[in-house]
């Protein structure tokens, strides 16, 4: 089943994107007046090929962009109403978002429990606290509660990916900046993280912005989309209304219609840029 057309509404968005540009090394101008929304309860795709900004644009919301020279230049970022673009990553996730890095960056030489526990750090928890947040982990991943004690870099690429998803989980997230989490991932399998990730907005209510280059399975879980190109977002809609667009059945699907279109074809579609025309 498919995530339903629109998330659940509350007053004004949680996380909000106003016309942000993202300069590294104070010269190379990756972003380029990026605006979106994330509401409550909202899953958010962020589509795009390689090299378009789409990880760019969750760590000018994680604010990891420092630590390889970048820089939020213009624009705002807000989260509640309230700025965020100044703040430490530190003070980011105490503010209830959580970015899971593509390549899943799991702590090879910890258990796979001992990984999850790590998330969390941001709180004081008692242990029955902790023992109720990690069941709660173990219920959506029954996978990792079988591999709790295994050393994480001795387990699959799926099951890290859920060891860095259910890390996040454990720090009670209100929004997690999800990061190509199919990469690398038999389609059986990353179907299955993204599946888990609907069940996550639907049953604990935790928003997400997914950056993800599998647009056909994106738009399949998401309630909105934003296609972004060297740095700028070129379309926007509901995912039903993306997935059935002419241009990105096109471009991203290899679908025309005529059917599917060549390698050729879709090079030469590159070129063409009908949208920004």
């Amino acid at each position: 089943m498919p995530a339903s057309a629109t998330p659940p509404q509350a007053e004004g968005p949680l996380l909000s994107l106003n016309s942000i540009e993202v300069v590294y090394d104070h010269v190379i101008l990756v972003l380029r007046g990026v605006s979106l929304d994330v509401p409550r309860g909202g899953i958010v795709a962020l589509l795009g090929a390689n090299g378009a900004g789409k990880t760019t644009t969750l760590k000018a919301v994680s604010n990891l962009l420092r630590s390889e020279r970048g820089a939020v230049t213009k624009g705002t970022i807000h989260l509640d109403g309230q700025r965020v673009d100044a703040l430490t990553p530190t003070e980011v996730v105490r503010r209830g978002v959580i970015q899971v890095m593509e390549g899943r960056h799991c702590f090879a030489h910890l258990s796979v429990e001992e990984n999850l526990l790590t998330g969390a750090y941001t709180g004081r928890r008692s242990r029955a606290e902790l023992r109720a947040d990690l069941e709660r982990v173990y219920g959506y991943f029954p996978r990792l509660k079988e591999k709790r004690r295994t050393l994480a870099g001795y387990t699959s690429g799926g099951e890290q990916q859920m060891t860095a998803v259910g890390r996040a989980l454990m720090t009670r997230p209100r929004l997690i900046l999800l990061d190509e989490p199919s990469m690398g991932l038999a389609p059986q399998l990353a179907e299955e993280i993204l599946d888990i990730m609907r069940r996550l907005n639907q049953q604990q209510g935790v928003s997400f912005l997914l950056a993800e280059q599998n647009v056909a399975a994106a738009l399949r879980f998401a309630h909105h989309g934003y296609i972004l190109e060297n740095g700028r977002v070129v379309m926007e809609g509901q995912a039903a209304q993306l997935a059935n667009n002419e241009d990105v059945k096109e471009f991203y699907l290899g679908l025309g219609k005529s059917g599917r279109r060549s390698f050729r074809d879709a090079k030469h579609y590159r070129r063409r840029k009908r949208w920004l025309a």
